[in-house]
């Protein structure tokens, strides 16, 4: 989500989510900046009523690379509605970034495409520490309470599809033993 763009983030209310559980995992690697987004996160989950110690649980992983397999293993859990990934990669004189980059955002593709659990992509790739710095909790705000936004709403969006989908599912068993027959 852009924060340069004036009115560009969502406006909608938070919805209240009841039983939230909700992994986090935060990349060592430009801890001073992680730490900054997982603050945030726990900020706006508190400040939206849920007890963080409760409903959040945080995990620890070397870099940003990791982030995807920790999110893959959360998320055969069943038990997280939502997983956030908190990462800061710079970019430096090398390809590396690229790679780091790729890596992570195609892994998280991956997940959000082959599962139920929406993982929210908190990884700030940016061209120096200053821009890390603006986006955890500086003159831009705080992705880490955006991604807290967007795992609420998200989980939020998954059990309505879900009762919909359990509605549809009751509606197939009060037909169930009718049989069908042409009246030719």
């Amino acid at each position: 989500m852009s924060t340069q763009i004036q009115g560009a983030a969502p406006q909608r209310p938070l919805p209240r989510i009841e039983d939230l559980d909700v992994a986090v995992v935060v990349a060592e690697w430009n801890g001073h900046i992680t730490q900054r987004l997982l603050q945030g996160a726990l900020q706006c989950f508190q400040y939206e009523g849920y007890d963080v110690e409760e409903d959040i649980d945080i995990y620890y992983v070397p870099g940003a690379v990791e982030l995807t397999f920790a999110a893959q293993r959360l998320v055969e859990t069943g038990n997280y509605d939502a997983v956030i990934v908190f990462g800061c990669v710079v970019r430096g004189g090398t390809p590396h970034f690229d790679y780091v980059c790729q890596s992570v955002t195609e892994g998280v593709t991956r997940i959000n495409a082959e599962s139920d659990t929406p993982v929210i992509f908190g990884v700030l790739t940016v061209d120096n520490e200053q821009d890390a710095l603006d986006r955890a909790g500086g003159r831009l705000g705080n992705k880490g309470l955006e991604a807290a936004q967007a795992a609420i709403k998200m989980i939020d969006f998954n059990r309505e599809v879900e009762a919909y989908i359990d509605d549809d599912d009751d509606d197939d068993d009060d037909n169930a033993g009718e049989e069908e027959y042409d009246e030719d």
